[in-house]
């Protein structure tokens, strides 16, 4: 089995743009509902995930946080398409920039469609303790709240967050 330890965070500026090394965009849906996963019904966050001429299963666990049990399995472009289009009850779209910040990845979403204006930056770590750099474009963490998770970004997409949601979470502009 897999961990994962990933926390996420706003951006406070557009500094990371100049950084970026890489960038690719992807296409992801769940087979597993936002709903199910908020009632408890659901122990797994399970998506296939497109990007490029690579296609691949994931399944986290459930809970909240920044440390989930994950396992990803490679399929064919053919089966996730068909995912996509007949299993799922949307797609979150974005570009994800690959940005390194002494030795360490940033990956940052910029999101598209009903999320656009949204960019979040995300970054794994070996433990949930380890230190990391922070840049002056990292803003607020948001690993603690749902409504930044993308399965629930299908169900509640950006354009549809109120200003109190934006601004509970710290938010100003968006980036």
């Amino acid at each position: 089995m897999g961990i994962e330890i990933e926390r996420k965070f706003l951006l406070s500026g557009d500094g990371w743009r100049d950084a970026v090394s890489e960038s690719e965009r992807i296409a992801q849906g769940y087979l597993v509902s936002a709903q199910a996963l908020h009632d408890g019904t659901a122990r797994a966050s399970v998506r296939i995930r497109r990007t490029g001429e690579r296609a691949w299963l994931n399944i986290k666990s459930a809970q909240l946080g920044i440390e989930r049990a994950e396992f990803e399995y490679p399929v064919s472009i053919a089966d996730a398409e068909q995912m996509l289009a007949e299993l799922c009850d949307g797609v979150v779209e974005k570009i994800r920039h690959h940005v390194i910040v002494d030795g360490t990845l940033f990956e940052i979403d910029e999101f598209f469609g009903a999320n656009a204006g949204l960019v979040v930056a995300e970054v794994e770590l070996p433990s949930q303790d380890a230190a990391f750099p922070r840049p002056s474009w990292l803003g607020r963490e948001v690993s603690h709240l749902p409504r930044y998770y993308n399965v629930n970004l299908i169900a509640h997409p950006y354009a549809q967050w109120t200003q109190d949601e934006r601004q509970a979470a710290g938010e100003s502009q968006p980036c």
